[in-house]
């Protein structure tokens, strides 16, 4: 059993916890996700890993209450325990392989959508703590879906927060951000974005405009988490990768977004039919 430590809401919808996992903590590294199953016949959910304390033995989750299983996870309280939490799973982030002196003094770009700033934060914070130079751009619908602002406040350079309805930051979107830093003529090393497919999609093609290396991450097609189920291939390169196993971070550039986006929607007709929503693209 995987004992909660800690858990508050950030938003009405979005909880964070604290879980007891002394040797997933161990392991974990940013980019990888771990699955949790709140009870013994209760649905398998991939999330992406938020935060890690070794020392402690506890792994930080994210989750939003969207269908029946992610509610049931959220529901649980602080002292109550997980039936399981199964990681780290995936790839580690491609900077993982990478001293710390050859990161010191490179400059990154992450562009976070919504729940994406969950798994943006520990890649974030690790290339902080490395010597890197970190700008952050945070997007989302309204000042209701920004979370974990204050956090990676402390741990980038620069944060720049947008959202549609102009109810926190800037009003407009993410790409209009990059504009403005890569037009003035901002340099960085590399950019990473996680969130909405077709966020991405957008990123992507923003970012090309400025010869811009971007990595994505596919974490949002992940069901089964273990290359099982076949629910998050995607066409890499034109190869056929599963983003549980494979990545879920990939060259930008290589992606078919389109492709990416008819999968992500292929099951929700029939999810919402049974009264509980699809898990692909909650975490």
């Amino acid at each position: 059993m995987y004992k909660i430590l800690r858990k508050q809401f950030l938003t009405p919808a979005i909880c964070q916890m604290d879980v007891l996992a002394p040797r997933l903590a161990g392991a974990a590294r940013p980019g990888q996700f771990l699955i949790v199953r709140a009870g013994e016949k209760s649905e398998r959910i991939p999330l992406t890993i938020c935060d890690y304390d070794a020392e402690e033995g506890s792994v930080t989750i994210v989750t939003q209450e969207v269908g029946a299983s992610t509610k049931k996870i959220c529901h649980y309280e602080a002292g109550e325990s997980f039936a399981d939490v199964v990681g780290p799973l995936g790839q580690p982030s491609e900077f993982m392989r990478k001293s710390p002196e050859e990161l010191a003094g490179t400059r990154w770009l992450f562009v976070a959508g919504g729940l994406g700033t969950a798994p943006v934060y520990p890649q974030v914070k690790y290339l902080h703590n490395a010597g890197a130079s970190v700008d952050v751009i945070i997007g989302a619908r309204s000042k209701d879906l920004i979370i974990m602002e204050d956090r990676m406040r402390a741990v980038c350079d620069n944060l720049y927060i947008c959202t549609d309805d102009g109810s926190a930051g800037e009003k407009g979107v993410v790409t209009a951000v990059m504009d403005r830093l890569l037009g003035a003529g901002v340099k960085y090393d590399q950019a990473v974005s996680i969130g909405p497919m077709v966020m991405m999609k957008f990123v992507t093609l923003k970012a090309k405009e400025y010869g811009l290396p971007l990595v994505v991450s596919l974490n949002t097609l992940m069901v089964d988490g273990t290359g099982m189920c076949g629910a998050c291939r995607v066409t890499i390169a034109g190869k056929t990768k599963f983003a549980c196993v494979d990545g879920p971070e990939f060259n930008a550039y290589d992606v078919d977004f389109d492709e990416a986006m008819r999968r992500q929607g292929m099951y929700r007709d029939i999810e919402r039919e049974r009264d509980h929503k699809c898990n692909i693209g909650l975490h």
